[in-house]
């Protein structure tokens, strides 16, 4: 799922570089600012980000300190990774998630909008998107979990 979630995702990236095409032709050569497909770019930039974080850690792509995990056994390298989610992922999903939830609904409540003149009427959708991170990464640990006790 969290692949499926991740090639999703990053099915937006043109959708992403004709929205900033359109900001920077808009705003350099025609001289027309708008602020409301400035931000529309930015939530398309955080659904990437999000959505796809869950892809990359699955496919690997993540970062890692591999000093001693690049040349070390599979034995070693599953005690790593078993650690690691315990350890490290799934309190972050944790965390993240318990402090999102009061972030998150602050905005609903008051149905928070842009400040800037302009802007969109919906960033409280937007803060939404927060909640993806952890679904999809805790989803790629699940899947990671599966592959080392298969």
């Amino acid at each position: 799922m969290s692949d499926y979630l991740g090639r999703f995702f990053a099915r937006l990236i043109p959708v992403l570089l004709i929205l900033v095409m359109v900001v920077v032709i808009g705003r350099y050569f025609f001289g027309i600012g708008r602020v409301d497909i400035q931000e529309l770019a930015l939530y398309v930039h955080a659904l990437i980000f999000l959505g796809c974080a869950g892809w990359a850690y699955s496919e690997d792509e993540h970062v890692r300190v591999d000093i001693f995990y690049r040349n070390a056994s599979p034995e070693y390298k599953k005690l790593v990774n078993v650690l690691g989610i315990f350890f490290f992922l799934l309190p972050t999903i944790g965390v993240l998630s318990y402090y999102a939830i009061d972030f998150v609904s602050a905005s609903w409540s008051v149905k928070e909008i842009s400040t800037e003149p302009g802007g969109l009427n919906f960033v409280y959708i937007q803060k939404s998107f927060i909640f993806l991170f952890p679904i999809v990464l805790a989803l790629a640990g699940i899947k990671e979990l599966y592959k080392i006790w298969k």
